[in-house]
């Protein structure tokens, strides 16, 4: 049986991010996806057009519905914009026995408001000591924490400050950092830089949904979480290398990119 990841998550109308990114780097990577809504979006390659949340019974049912009959592997969160849907979603990880990477989904990449300012305290709160590892851009790094990262110096003291919230690894992804895409990974302790090259392309959307999606997959599969954020770096960083114009704005990255490539995705992940 394929490891089964769930995502609990908002749906990007475009296809590039949010539920719909999650489900295809689930199938890209060999494990079977499942899905749990809390939000619909109007979006596209332009921007977010307008967000609806479901109501917290039915994102509880969805998740009750899946877990109790066919279990999960590991568990990932993306878009939880109230802080009521917030505490909800963290009273059902913690009692859920699974990995859990937390993306907390601050803005979209065209700098929309995805999260409410009553919910920040919620997340750390809340949702942080349920993450297995969080995974925060620079700008939500901010948004947390109120620590602004400049440089990669100034990674560390970001790291201090989410790990102080509760969970047992911190991914800080310093992709808005001039040159190398580097991030940082460390649960305190440990300490592992990942960097990658920067590729001249603007289509970029769903890259965070993408990475989250992708570590998910690898804790899954049984990878620890140095392995699966490394194999989670390495996937992301060539879907973005082929990402593609769709609309007029901001196209998505590729998660089928193995696809069309196997020999390069051949052994990785």
């Amino acid at each position: 049986m394929l490891p089964c990841v769930l995502t609990v998550a908002g749906s990007d109308s475009g296809g590039g991010a949010g539920i719909q990114a999650d489900l295809k780097t689930m199938l890209a990577l060999g494990v079977h996806g499942m899905s749990v809504l809390t939000a619909v979006t109007a979006q596209n390659s332009l921007g977010v057009q307008g967000v609806w949340d479901l109501p917290v019974e039915a994102v509880r049912a969805q998740y009750r519905s899946v877990v109790d009959d066919i279990g999960v592997q590991a568990v990932k969160t993306g878009m939880l914009s109230s802080a009521e849907l917030v505490e909800e979603v963290a009273a059902l990880l913690a009692a859920t026995d699974a990995p859990v990477v937390v993306d907390p989904v601050g803005v979209s990449k065209h700098g929309d408001s995805l999260l409410a300012p009553s919910a920040v305290e919620s997340v750390r709160k809340h949702l942080l000591p349920t993450a297995t590892v969080t995974t925060p851009n620079l700008d939500e790094v901010a948004q947390l924490t109120g620590v602004r990262v400049e440089s990669e110096d100034g990674m560390r003291e970001a790291a201090d400050a989410l790990l102080a919230c509760g969970p047992r690894w911190v991914l800080i992804k310093g992709g808005h950092l001039p040159g190398d895409a580097v991030d940082l990974l460390t649960n305190g302790t440990d300490e592992h830089w990942l960097r990658a090259p920067r590729y001249d392309n603007r289509h970029t959307h769903g890259t965070g949904c993408t990475l989250a999606s992708a570590i998910a997959s690898g804790l899954a599969k049984g990878l620890d979480v140095p392995q699966a954020v490394s194999a989670a770096k390495e996937y992301v960083t060539e879907a973005i290398a082929a990402g593609f114009a769709l609309g007029a704005g901001i196209g998505p990255v590729d998660h089928g990119w193995r696809l069309r490539n196997p020999a390069e995705g051949a052994g990785q992940g």
